[in-house]
């Protein structure tokens, strides 16, 4: 077993790639959200791959699997998902189908109607792995996701410093993120930090919680 490979990429198949190294080629299943960032790597060129090992047991056989993750932080939130007792690692391989940031905000935001909709998670598992996880994943949601091309689309400056805002205000990532998400959304001519926060107050304001609460 090992946890890391440097090799060439022989083959991309259907489950993951193929990854010569030391004078052996090794299978290493991707999940789709993972492979999607090694889209722009070409057979032939050299790639480096963060594993998780396990053994499969087949039968009287037990067979070693690879499991392959641009890097550390992309394992341990893998890791983090199997400690879920009906979540195993071919089930989360499936799961990983979107950006991993975007299934870490489903967690963080108890959005079990989104989770279920990943291969593999049905209603049941998608309510262990709320119980679970929630509240322990939002750092998670800083993965970049997609291929490096796709990854040359970044935030905008003024919205990172209205979200770390929200952050020294003790919301959760997960949390400020889908409320700048949603004031862009309602009001697109927004062009500073200050104009941000303005409409996240001004929604939070109008929101049926705070008029339950007294707020005008």
């Amino acid at each position: 077993m090992f946890s890391r490979i440097e090799g060439t990429l022989q083959e991309k198949t259907e489950e993951g790639v193929l990854v010569a190294a030391g004078g052996l080629t090794y299978p290493i299943l991707l999940p789709r959200c993972v492979a999607d960032k090694l889209a722009d790597v070409a057979v032939g060129q050299p790639v480096r791959l963060e594993i998780y090992a396990y053994l499969q047991i087949d039968g009287n056989r037990a067979l070693p699997m690879y499991i392959g993750f641009t890097n550390a932080v992309e394992r341990e939130f893998f890791q983090a998902l199997i400690t879920v007792a009906s979540v195993g690692p071919k089930t989360a391989v499936k799961a990983f189908s979107l950006p991993m940031a975007e299934i870490a905000r489903f967690i963080d935001e108890g959005d079990q109607a989104s989770l279920r909709r990943l291969p593999g998670i049905g209603d049941q598992k998608a309510k262990d792995i709320i119980a679970k996880l929630q509240g322990k994943v939002a750092r998670f949601g800083l993965i970049q996701g997609g291929s490096a091309a796709a990854r040359t689309q970044t935030t905008p400056d003024f919205v990172a410093e209205a979200i770390e805002v929200l952050l020294q205000l003790q919301y959760r990532r997960a949390e400020a993120e889908r409320m700048a998400r949603e004031a862009l959304a309602t009001n697109g001519s927004l062009t500073s930090a200050e104009e941000l926060l303005t409409e996240i107050y001004r929604r939070q304001q109008h929101s049926p919680a705070a008029r339950r609460n007294g707020s005008p």
